[in-house]
This record gives structure tokens, C-alpha cells and sequence, in this order.
């Protein structure tokens, strides 16, 4: 692909994702007064009228925020205070940060790499806290009776992912530890749901994907993991939220930390729970969620300088090889 393909691949991108988002990323799941009914850019504000606060979250399919979302805990938590909290799910950290870009959301969680994008495209976003790092997470599946052995022989063949995702940087650095250069693969970009079937009835050759989907693809079609994220990535989740929210809402942020952190610790030692609680949430199969669940680590950490300087240097990687426009300082996306 050429480096005028990747400019234009991302401008088109964001343009696609910014309108798709301006339909429907308002959209509550759950605690919308009507189904499908958007959600008021303006609900926090509404006091005057005599309407609650409201907390808009955004979420993925898997995570701490998942359990979070399941329990309550943090709706009992606020609800005194006059706080009402709504979720919407989106299908990868990518359009979740263009939901949050446009005021769709004040808060969300995704992995290392949408940050870094979102920044590029002018968001006005902050990191707010991380768990460990889980890089068998995250891998790159073949079909089981796949000609591919190693990440090699990739070389050539067609690699779907979410664009701008955790799993973006996991391909770039397995390429570059197998001497293949980002430019000798097809990159075919598809969120998780689309690239399941892509990947199901062989119009790509690999799947880079993160958990749940990698666990449940593993379950179901038997396909074969050539590298996780072990010794090329770290994988953290991040949860962010939009400056102007973080800079007025210390007690709400301070409560979902929190709230997190309390989730987290009951999660480490009640996998099969997890998995129970999420498999009709998630609408995932309860093996795949207990797989998923005990290869991945928790406990709520603070942002610090180690990892800033980790996420700059994946920046600075996605810079070089043109997927962002312009270069970033992770650092100017922290609270002073």
C-alpha cells in the first residue's frame, strides 16, 4: 500500500466513522427513556428542569466496564447525588473515541492504540487510569487448515483488523519481529463482526483480534493462534474520558475508579462468574468468556510516566509508518 493509500485510508476513515456516529452514536442501550431515543448532548446540565445528571459511558463487547455495567454498582453509587448513568456499546475503541470526539460520551475504555489515533484527529481526550497489561489478549488467528505456519508467511496475503485498534500495533510489531514489512500485506480493515465473516468463509488469510472475539473464534471454528501478544506488546486497557468532563466532574471520576477497581478485585478470583454474568450481556458462549477471562489481568493503576513513554513510543511507530497524520505528545493528553 502506498503512503498516499494510508492518508487516504485514514482520512476516509474518519469521515465515515464521524458521520456514522453523528446517527446513532447517542444512542443508550439501556436507560434511554424510549428505545433507540438519543441521548441530550446536554443531560448533565438539565438540573434547572428537573432532570437527573447524567453520566454517558461508552463501552466495548469485554471488560472490567462490562461488569461494571452488569452489577449496578455504580448507578446505586450516584444515584443519591442525582446522577443518572447511560451506556452505549460500540464495536471497537476507534468509534467509540469519535463518539467521545463529538460529545457523544463523556467516558469510555479501549486498548492502547485508538487513543493514539484519536489524538491525532484532534480529540479532546485524557487518560484517566489503565489496567495491567494482558498481551495474550490479543492474536493473530489462521483457519485451522490454513498453508500459514508462521507470521512469516504472511507475507502477500490478506490481514483483517479493526483499524486504529489495540490489535493494529500487535500486526505492526509481529511483521517487524518476522522481517515482513507492513507494506508486503493486504490490510483489509473491518470491525470484529464483519471481519468474523470475512475470516469464516476465507476472503482474508488472518485475523488480528483481541478477546472476546479471539477466544470465541478459537471455540467455534478451531482456528490456529501463529502469536499472541507475549513479547511484541503490552496490551493495556485505558479508560479516558473528554477533558472538559474530567476538569468538572472529579467526584463522578473518582467514583467510577473506584467502582472499577472494587470490580476488578471480586473478578480475580470469580472467573467462572464473570463469564456467567457477561455470556448474556455479551451474547458470547460461556467457555469463550472463561478462556478469555483467565488470560487477562486486573486491578486499576494509575497513569504514570512508564506508561506514557510506552504509549509514545507506539505513536511515534504509527507516525513513521503514516497510519496518523501528524505526530503527538502522548503527554499533553493527561490531567495537569
Amino acid at each position: 500500500m502506498t503512503d498516499r493509500s494510508h492518508r487516504t485510508l485514514y482520512v476516509t476513515l474518519m469521515a465515515i466513522i464521524a458521520f456514522t456516529m453523528l446517527l446513532a452514536g447517542c444512542a443508550s442501550t439501556k436507560e434511554a427513556d424510549k428505545p433507540g431515543e438519543p441521548v441530550s448532548a446536554n443531560a448533565d446540565k438539565d438540573e434547572s428542569a428537573g432532570q437527573s445528571k447524567n453520566v454517558r459511558i461508552g463501552f466495548q463487547k469485554y471488560g472490567t466496564v462490562n461488569i461494571l455495567k452488569a452489577q449496578e454498582t455504580l448507578e446505586k453509587r450516584l444515584e443519591s447525588d442525582g446522577y443518572k448513568v447511560t451506556w452505549t456499546e460500540f464495536p471497537g475503541g476507534p468509534q467509540l473515541l469519535e463518539a467521545l470526539n463529538i460529545g457523544s460520551i463523556d467516558i469510555g475504555h479501549t486498548g492502547e492504540a485508538p487513543p493514539i489515533f484519536a489524538q491525532a484527529a484532534g480529540a479532546p481526550l485524557v487518560y484517566l487510569a489503565h489496567e495491567p497489561a494482558s498481551p495474550a489478549s490479543e492474536g493473530i488467528l489462521v483457519p485451522k487448515d490454513s498453508v500459514i505456519k508462521s507470521v512469516a508467511d504472511l507475507k502477500g496475503k490478506k490481514v483483517a483488523l479493526n483499524k486504529g485498534s489495540n490489535v493494529h500495533y500487535l500486526l505492526v510489531k509481529a511483521l517487524e519481529k518476522a522481517g515482513v514489512q507492513y507494506e508486503d500485506i493486504t490490510t483489509v480493515f473491518l470491525p470484529p463482526g464483519d471481519a468474523r465473516v470475512a475470516f469464516e468463509n476465507g476472503s482474508v488469510d488472518a485475523w488480528v483480534i483481541w478477546d472476546p472475539f479471539l477466544a470465541a473464534a478459537q471455540t467455534a471454528t478451531g482456528g490456529t493462534l501463529l502469536t499472541d501478544g507475549k513479547d511484541l506488546v503490552a496490551n493495556h486497557e485505558f479508560y479516558l474520558a473528554s477533558r472538559s468532563y474530567a476538569e468538572n466532574n472529579q467526584s463522578v471520576i473518582d467514583a467510577l475508579k473506584e467502582e472499577l477497581n472494587n470490580v476488578d478485585e471480586w473478578a480475580k478470583t470469580h472467573q467462572k462468574e464473570v463469564a456467567e454474568i457477561l455470556s448474556p450481556q455479551l451474547g458470547i458462549d460461556i467457555p469463550s468468556l472463561e478462556l478469555a477471562s483467565g488470560r487477562r489481568a486486573y486491578g486499576l493503576q494509575p497513569i504514570d510516566d512508564a506508561v506514557i513513554e510506552a504509549q509514545q513510543k507506539i505513536a511515534d511507530a504509527f507516525f513513521a509508518l503514516e497510519l496518523i497524520p501528524t505526530e503527538i505528545q502522548v503527554k499533553d493528553a493527561t490531567l495537569k
